[in-house]
Parts: structure tokens; C-alpha cells; sequence
């Protein structure tokens, strides 16, 4: 069986538990986790050993705030305010760990879902997301990735264009993959409005209402918006439920063919308040 999970964010009891629930067995099942894998929650450490000994049967996408922790293990990036990656940065296993986090994916297309931690903007088809997030990937495991976290960072540019190169082009795809939430039908991002599902901006949508959008039924499955809360509509999964401010934690079962075969969740403790 194959199940969707949204933000784990270090709350690594509450993984347990959600695999306790669905009795899960990496011989049988397949797990896709949709991004923040770290950070926030009180066992970043746990949580990504717990990862990576699942090998195979995890197949894990990168968040925001997995790729700060890059940054931060690269010295490019200094810690914030509520971080809880001390035991990550202190273990004697960091290098592994780091290097198994640059090797994650940015997007994923199994059993008809597009899966993304942010979202994808109304100039992106199916193909070119997948493409960007494969350069990015690339990029993350090149030999100089300290050189790239350190640019990686920033607002600008601001719209899609097809004819952006380099960097540019780069941090744009990560903005939209791991940071988005509101854009307008050019393709233009609002990276400052932080939280909030009510009335977007002027002139932005919340991503997947942006007219145009060229993904308009693909099924995609998405976390990082938890002020957003669970929705779930014929092509549309949103799975992060604040499990790291004492929300749920929220998995979606799916068959081989895509077709949802129930929602499983846990209760969390809270670990951090909203801010």
C-alpha cells in the first residue's frame, strides 16, 4: 500500500505512531513524505535516522526548512529562531545524514500524483515541473553545493520566465517547489504573506486557483500550507495538518492506480505555538 504523508517536522513519536496505525511494513508498503522533514518538532535527529533506515520503501521530498538545515551544515545559513537542529549539527553522524538529505527529491510523479512540497505555478506542465526540480537536484548533489545554498536564497526574480538561466532560474524553482503559497496568472510569487488560506493578496490567487493553470487535473499532493488544513478535492491533496503545533499528523492511503483509499491521522502533541 502506498501512503502520502504530510509535514513531519522533526515530530518523530507522532511518525511512529502514524505507522503503528496503518501497520506499516517497508517489505509491503511505500511511503511518500511531501516535504519539512526537519526542523521545529523536538526530534529532527530521530526522525531523519528513522528515514533513512526505511531505505527504499520512504521516498522523501525536500521542504523549506530541510534545505535551511543544508544551509545552516554548509555555514551559509544562520540558524533561526525556533530551529531545533542542535542534535543534527552536534551528531556524530551529521555528515551521513546531510549528505542523504542532499540526495532527496523536489518532486515526484508516482501512481498519478505530482507530488510537491509547495506548489507549482500556472506556466509549469507536468514535465517541466519535474524538469526543474531535477535540476535542482542536481545542483544539490553537485560537489560545490556550498556555492550554490549560499545564492540560493532571495526573492528575485519574482515572475516565470522561460528564459531564465543559472541561479535565477534555480532559486526560482525553489521558491515555487518549497516556499509558495500565493501567485498571480503570470506567474508573479507573494513570498511575504506568510500564512492565512482567506483572501489572498491583490491580484495573487492561492496557487492551485490561479487561472490558467497548466496543471489543472493533474492530481497533485502537496504539504507546507498548514493554516491551509486538509483538503481534499478530486485532483487536489493538501496534507499538512500542523502536526508540529499540535495539529494531526495526516497520511492518505492510495492504491497503484492513484484512487484514495482512506485517510489515516494521529493526533500530535505541540511541540512549538504558531507565529
Amino acid at each position: 500500500m502506498n501512503y502520502l504523508i504530510g509535514d513531519l517536522q522533526g515530530c518523530c513519536d507522532a511518525f511512529e505512531r502514524l505507522l503503528e496505525r496503518v501497520d506499516f511494513s517497508p517489505s509491503r508498503d511505500r511511503l511518500f513524505l511531501l516535504g519539512d522533514l526537519a526542523n521545529r518538532g523536538p526530534a529532527t535527529l530521530a526522525t531523519l535516522r528513522r528515514l533513512i533506515g526505511l531505505g527504499d520503501s520512504a521516498t522523501c521530498l525536500l521542504g523549506n526548512h530541510d534545505l535551511h538545515l543544508l544551509a545552516v551544515a554548509h555555514g551559509t545559513r544562520k540558524p533561526s529562531k525556533g530551529d531545533t537542529l542542535g542534535d543534527v549539527l552536534e551528531a556524530a553522524d551529521r555528515p551521513a545524514i546531510v549528505d542523504w538529505l542532499r540526495h532527496q527529491r523536489l518532486a515526484v510523479h508516482e501512481h498519478g500524483w505530482l507530488m510537491v512540497h509547495a506548489g507549482v505555478v500556472p506556466q509549469w506542465d507536468l514535465a517541466t515541473t519535474l524538469a526543474l526540480a531535477g535540476e535542482i537536484e542536481a545542483r544539490l548533489q553537485a560537489p560545490d553545493l556550498a556555492e550554490f545554498l549560499a545564492v540560493m536564497y532571495g526573492n528575485d526574480p519574482s515572475r516565470w520566465d522561460d528564459g531564465l538561466r543559472g541561479n535565477d532560474r534555480l532559486r526560482f524553482a525553489v521558491n515555487v517547489l518549497t516556499r509558495m503559497r500565493f501567485c498571480s496568472a503570470d506567474g508573479t510569487l507573494d513570498l511575504k504573506t506568510k500564512d492565512g488560506q482567506g483572501d489572498p493578496p491583490p491580484g495573487m490567487h492561492r496557487w492551485f486557483e490561479a487561472p490558467g493553470r497548466r496543471t489543472a487535473g493533474q492530481p497533485i499532493a502537496f504539504g507546507h500550507w498548514s493554516t491551509l488544513g486538509l483538503m481534499d478535492r478530486p485532483d487536489l491533496l493538501a496534507l499538512d495538518t500542523g502536526c508540529v503545533w499540535g495539529g494531526q499528523l495526516t497520511a492518505m492511503r492510495i492504491g497503484p492506480t492513484g484512487h484514495r483509499e482512506g485517510l489515516v491521522q494521529v493526533d500530535c502533541d505541540q511541540a512549538q505555538s504558531p507565529h
